[in-house]
């Protein structure tokens, strides 16, 4: 994490010192939520609807922040050592991009509307084979969290794996200007967010702004088989940056890269690609779409030098932030898919299609939820989801929540009554679950994160391994 003097910081983020600071004194690290202080570290108060962080940086100071910054219309600092900024959220980003600039790695900005997240550990999987890679954690993807994982990076990192997040145009923009990217990633354009942008065309303007910060030559690596951002790369308004290389990545055969085979086992998915020949990788998720999204990362690897064996290497050794097709096998033998973290019809169509995938003695169970801010059409795309799900390779559905009614509704069509049950109520929901559930079965779990749909998978998990 970042090491510096506290003058040094100040002229970091572009403040100075406050009368009787110590400009000698060492920060190591910065902290932006009073409740985690760390000895030394810089306290950074934002400024939010209801909150205001400065109310907190006395109480920081005395709890073993060494600095921290303040807002120079906020009257007098408090006691102790204080850096005087016009904006404490413009300073930390400010700070984050110096900090960047000075420890020079080289930098992998990934961004999609889904699979982003599994793509940068992925990513991240393949280049630690040969560097020292630092990579977001959790949902730090935003204009908070990205400068914050940036000032957490060790100051010997080769290689920034930084995801880009977002919920409105300009976001994505702000993020590559900050991290000055040598290497972008688009995993796709779904439909999340469609409430704010309107259409997945706006959303595939949003995606691209990951350029933008782009340097000179640098190289774009995106679905080939979404054509919106070609469409959108066409654009009089897209601004590529000199000398702009692409790769394309995808399942149909016209892209730079795709796949030439692809068998799922229990262990996992085993693929060939069209640009590593012979060369068999084996993924230890399900799905065709984690095939997709290892295909962006290999071109990654592929272009900061790793060989096919450490690859493949690579693979075997993902480690994947939680709750992203998880594969939970029980004491009691059930097996459970736990998606609980985010959902859009895309990403709902793939976890669907790895149940469906999936071998086993026991019935495969469907336990859905809402799929969130997808805009005025969002009772329709409840339905489609509705009646994609095959009754010949899935046993039950379990909707909740007011939206999936229209999902149950739809999959009732070819169903039956007998096999879908809708709820509003989770208690309720769990309830059946558990008793329509015998160990040997295949149950997945996916909704937005709002719907909390992993509070049903514990309790789910609990009973059959205490039973």
């Amino acid at each position: 994490m970042i090491t510096r003097t506290l003058q040094s910081i100040a002229a970091m983020c572009g403040g100075e010192l406050s009368p009787g600071s110590a400009s000698g004194t060492e920060i190591t690290g910065v902290v932006t939520d009073s409740r985690k202080i760390t000895p030394g570290c810089l306290f950074v108060p934002l400024v939010g609807d209801s909150f205001d962080g400065h109310d907190y940086s006395r109480l920081a100071l005395e709890a073993g922040a060494a600095a921290t910054l303040w807002t120079r219309d906020k009257g007098a600092a408090p006691q102790g050592n204080a850096v005087l900024v016009d904006d404490t959220l413009a300073a930390l980003q400010r700070l984050a991009s110096a900090y960047l600039q000075e420890v020079a790695p080289r930098v992998v900005a990934v961004t999609g509307s889904n699979g982003k997240t599994t793509t940068k550990d992925i990513i991240t999987a393949l280049l630690e084979t040969r560097f020292k890679v630092h990579k977001t954690q959790g949902n730090f993807n935003n204009h908070i969290g990205l400068p914050l994982t940036v000032l957490s990076m060790p100051p010997d990192t080769d290689i920034a794996v930084l995801e880009m997040g977002m919920s409105s145009r300009g976001e994505i923009s702000l993020l590559s200007s900050l991290a000055q990217p040598d290497t972008t990633v688009i995993t796709n354009v779904g439909e999340s967010h469609l409430l704010q942008l309107g259409s997945r065309k706006e959303i595939a303007r949003a995606k691209l702004e990951i350029t933008e910060g782009l340097k000179p030559g640098g190289l774009l690596i995106y679905n080939g088989d979404e054509p919106l951002l070609a469409e959108v790369m066409g654009e009089p308004g897209f601004a590529a940056p000199e000398g702009l290389r692409t790769f394309r990545f995808g399942l149909e055969p016209g892209n730079d890269d795709y796949p030439t085979g692809i068998m799922t086992h229990q262990g996992g998915t085993t693929f060939t690609s069209s640009c590593h020949g012979e060369q068999a990788f084996t993924l230890p998720l399900p799905g065709t779409h984690n095939v997709v999204n290892s295909l962006a990362a290999l071109a990654v690897a592929s272009h900061y030098g790793v060989n096919e064996a450490e690859m493949a290497d690579g693979l075997s050794r993902l480690k994947l932030t939680g709750m992203r097709i998880e594969i939970i096998r029980t004491v009691s033998g059930l097996t459970l898919l736990n998606d609980a973290y985010n959902a859009s019809p895309t990403s709902m169509k793939a976890a669907i299609g790895v149940l469906q995938s999936m071998k086993g003695a026991g019935a495969k169970i469907a336990v859905l939820g809402d799929m969130l801010e997808l805009g005025p059409d969002e009772a329709a795309f409840h339905e489609e989801i509705g009646s994609y799900l095959d009754p010949e390779k899935v046993d039950f559905v379990f909707a909740y929540g007011p939206l999936s009614a229209h999902l149950a509704k739809a999959a009732a069509l070819r169903f039956g009554p007998d096999r879908v049950y809708a709820f509003t109520d989770k208690s309720a929901l769990t309830d059946l679950l558990i008793k329509k559930t015998d160990k040997k079965d295949i149950v997945l779990f996916k909704a937005s994160r709002g719907m909390r749909l992993e509070e049903s998978l514990q309790h789910l998990h609990a009973h059959f391994d205490q039973s």
